[in-house]
């Protein structure tokens, strides 16, 4: 068989992601606080975007305030010219595309907030190591195994490794964990959760009392809730081992967290939805987003004319600002299509979930991307996007977008109740029922069928986990 090169041409159609294209898709996905950080980079990057503070809004205002009362002197007197300016290519640039801030809070002032420097529980064991007077070999140690913790504050390293490490025998290390369990907070230095509780139970002097011999003795017991086995060993009622049980609930698992937690990080709603009269506005909530122009600097080269004997210097200088002119333009279209976008699927939301935007969780209905792809003729994918990651404040609390979507599950008179509802309904009847009989999965199946809602028992155990609800023998009490 004869092989040789050849040339062919094949036309067909692809779609490719443009550099453009990726663009938008970004600025869609970030939520706002993000897209600030991405528009001011843009600023610092492209000489023609400028930022429009809000001096240069007011004056934007009276001046189209001002023109408009000439528009209607002209209106009045037909003899007058046209005014010969194009408003709508001066729309484009984006100076008058404002939102809609409340007028109780147009002189409020927002400061940002410092993040403080935390200490972290290693600096902190170290930092009350170093006031103690120890010897450098033991400071060596206690050190080492300071550095082993992990950020519950237990040590993670296996004795071996460490005895390997610092070829000292397994009697001095454990002399030195001694020092570092009676460090602040009480619990750290510990090798598992029962010598924890036991380190907690010993700083409160609490040592040889029930519930530290519960988690001494019967920690397996204890950990299966055998409390009538544990008051036949200890020769006690069980109503005794169910408060010493109590007790050690009040105990910290996970003492370094309380050190090394990080600050609560603060939700910004994306969008708003206020009820009016009897409707619900939707509005965005982008005050702070830089509101972005077209800067009229280089206007003088922007609509001046080729000339015939341009210097290369001043041709490449043409292109460079023609291609910056062009790559703000895209920005700000793209913006403004991300703010319609939000507003589309935001008011499809509020259709689809009226029922409980006016009576609360128990009515809210199962809803997917497709049906509001659909509905608002767009991609899935782009409504995904727009649901990624933001969060809307509504007069029933602020939700990630995401919270609306969830599956249906059928009922006796043919409706789809949401996933969500069903949770509902599960939590409020975990919370309400005998503590000393608490209803097993199969039983909650059971009062949800007489509901008229239709759920197997193993999409209750499902929820319950989903809820951090433990099973019925593990919450049942006996006092």
């Amino acid at each position: 068989m004869e092989m040789k090169h050849s040339l062919h041409l094949q036309q067909r159609q692809t779609l490719i992601m443009t550099p453009r294209l990726q663009q938008a898709l970004k600025l869609l996905q970030v939520p706002t606080l993000e897209l600030q950080q991405i528009l001011k980079q843009e600023v610092l990057q492209n000489p023609l975007l400028e930022e429009v503070d809000e001096v240069a809004e007011q004056e934007d205002i009276d001046k189209e305030n001002s023109s408009d009362e000439k528009e209607n002197e002209e209106a009045a007197n037909p003899a007058d010219e046209e005014d010969p300016v194009d408003w709508s290519e001066y729309m484009q640039d984006g100076a008058l595309d404002r939102t809609y801030v409340p007028p109780s809070e147009t002189s409020v002032e927002f400061l940002e907030k410092v993040p403080v420097t935390r200490t972290t529980l290693a600096e902190s064991l170290l930092e009350q190591l170093h006031y103690l007077t120890l010897p450098e070999a033991t400071m060596r140690i206690a050190e080492f195994l300071v550095c082993s913790l992990d950020e519950r504050g237990w040590v993670v390293t296996p004795m071996e490794e460490i005895i390997d490490s610092l070829g000292v025998p397994l009697e001095e290390i454990e002399k030195v964990l001694l020092v570092v369990q009676a460090l602040e907070p009480a619990g750290v230095g510990a090798r598992g959760l029962r010598e924890c509780l036991l380190i907690q139970l010993d700083a409160r002097g609490d040592r040889g009392t029930l519930p530290w011999i519960l988690i001494h003795d019967h920690f397996d017991h204890l950990v299966n809730r055998r409390f009538p086995e544990i008051a036949r060993l200890c020769k006690v009622t069980v109503e005794e081992v169910q408060g010493a049980a109590d007790e050690i609930a009040t105990l910290n698992p996970r003492p370094g967290t309380s050190v090394s937690a990080e600050d609560p990080k603060y939700v910004v709603p994306d969008l708003l939805v206020e009820r009016v009269d009897e409707e619900y506005v939707v509005m965005l909530n982008d005050r702070n987003v830089p509101r972005l122009r077209i800067s009229s600097t280089y206007e003088s080269v922007i609509r001046g004319k080729k000339k015939a004997g341009a210097t290369p210097e001043e041709k490449q200088t043409r292109e460079y600002i023609q291609g910056k002119l062009a790559s703000a333009k895209w920005l700000i279209q793209t913006i403004e299509q991300r703010r319609r976008t939000m507003i589309k699927v935001m008011n499809c939301i509020v259709r689809e979930q009226r029922e409980f935007f006016d009576k609360g969780i128990a009515f809210l209905r199962p809803l997917t991307l497709a049906q509001v792809a659909r509905q608002i003729d767009m991609h899935e994918s782009t409504v995904s996007r727009v649901c990624s990651g933001k969060y809307v404040q509504t007069p029933r609390g602020v939700f990630e977008l995401k919270f609306f979507f969830s599956s249906g599950l059928e009922t006796d008179d043919g409706e789809d109740v949401s996933a969500r509802t069903a949770k509902d309904i599960i939590k409020t009847l975990i919370d309400e029922e005998d503590k000393k009989d608490p209803l097993s999965d199969q039983r909650i199946a059971e009062l949800l069928h007489e509901k008229g809602l239709h759920i197997a028992r193993r999409t209750v155990a499902k929820y319950r986990k989903q809820l951090s609800i433990l099973p019925a023998r593990f919450r049942r009490r006996v006092a």
